[in-house]
């Protein structure tokens, strides 16, 4: 008897051992899995160009530290409020180049440009800073077009008087003195008046491609909402 219980004694000790060293196993194999992988942040699902993003677009996801990039955004919070400058996959992850917290400040590789008067036929009614834009070229001498594939940002607006359109309760040239920009941005924002001349974010191969197509003064621009992007109020541009 005494046998018996000493061989159902060890056999336990034995069984409990053996669970012990397994959940350590387990608890080892875990901690190594994470050191391995590193969090990023990456959308819900697909974002398109010029949206305002809210927490409730994106989520985090795991990948292989080896594959991690210096330019990926780490934490939700980092992202949360930006506008996106490209569109977003959903699962992919989220690089600091294609969001910005000001997007009328030109992005690296682009200059804010004058468009002259005499280049421009027409320009949406109630196109603002912040807004993106398609540009298309009307020639006398071929069919128009789409002068570049993609949209580019208004860096800003401008009366006749060549004056920023902007809040009158808070002009932008007191926001840039006091290093406030997010105030300048909305007093850019808040604009309303007639549209005159428009600033263009643009890179230099763009700035010479329209430059090319209207110096001989047989085509002009028209410069229009882009219906697919989105304004930084987070509307559909031209709401």
């Amino acid at each position: 008897m005494n046998r018996k219980r000493q061989m159902v004694i060890s056999l336990s000790a034995a069984l409990l051992s053996g669970l012990l060293v397994y959940g350590v196993y387990l608890l080892q194999l875990r901690h190594i899995r994470l050191e391995e992988t590193e969090e990023i942040v990456v959308p819900r699902q697909f974002v398109p160009a010029g949206t305002i993003l809210d927490k409730g677009m994106l989520t985090v996801a795991s990948i292989p530290r080896g594959s991690l990039d210096q330019d990926m955004i780490r934490r939700v919070e980092d992202a949360e409020g930006m506008q996106t400058f490209a569109p977003l996959g959903g699962g992919e992850p989220l690089l600091g180049w294609k969001i910005s917290r000001f997007p009328l400040l030109p992005r690296e590789g682009e200059a804010t440009f004058q468009i002259p008067r005499e280049y421009v036929k027409s320009v949406s009614n109630g196109l603002r800073a912040g807004d993106w834009a398609s540009v298309f070229v009307s020639s006398e001498l071929g069919p128009s077009r789409r002068l570049y594939p993609e949209p580019v940002v208004v860096a800003a607006v401008k009366t006749a008087a060549n004056m920023e359109l902007e809040n009158p309760d808070r002009s932008g040239l007191q926001s840039l003195v006091e290093g406030d920009e997010e105030q300048l941005y909305a007093s850019r924002r808040d604009a309303n008046g007639s549209i005159d001349s428009v600033n263009l974010n643009l890179t230099e191969a763009q700035w010479l491609a329209l430059d090319s197509a209207c110096k001989d003064g047989s085509a002009k621009l028209i410069i229009a909402f882009e219906a697919s992007a989105f304004s930084p109020n987070g509307k559909e541009a031209g709401q």
